[in-house]
């Protein structure tokens, strides 16, 4: 089992920056990759950005592609999502994830979820 807790959601406004952070416990942190995912109201959960297990693959969804950054610390056993030029259409909860598929990007290909945390862009 891999327990994962995220942190870092608040209010901003458009144009703000925001880190989110997962802190994961549990089974070794370097044999998985991570994922961040997001949901808003009334729409499916969508990828946001994963890592892989060195740290060294990334991948992007379009619409963040230039604005996030993912980055982990296998020391640390944490994976970060850095957030600049926050958008209102980024409002929603932000999920990490881990899984053993590199560069997954559909939910159903992590095996382990955090409880999320809110971030909401005021424009």
């Amino acid at each position: 089992q891999v327990q994962l807790v995220e942190s870092g959601g608040g209010l901003v406004q458009a144009g703000d920056s925001l880190r989110l952070s997962c802190t994961a416990s549990g089974r070794t942190f370097s044999n998985y990759a991570m994922g961040w995912f997001r949901q808003a109201p009334g729409k499916q959960r969508e990828f946001v950005a994963s890592i892989s297990q060195g740290g060294v693959i990334k991948a992007y969804t379009d619409s963040v592609r230039g604005r996030f950054a993912i980055s982990r610390d296998n020391t640390k056993n944490t994976v970060n999502l850095q957030m600049n030029s926050l958008q209102s259409a980024d409002t929603a909860v932000y999920y990490c994830a881990a899984g053993t598929v590199t560069s997954a990007a559909t939910a159903r290909q992590y095996d382990y979820w955090g409880q999320g945390t809110q971030v909401t862009v005021s424009s």
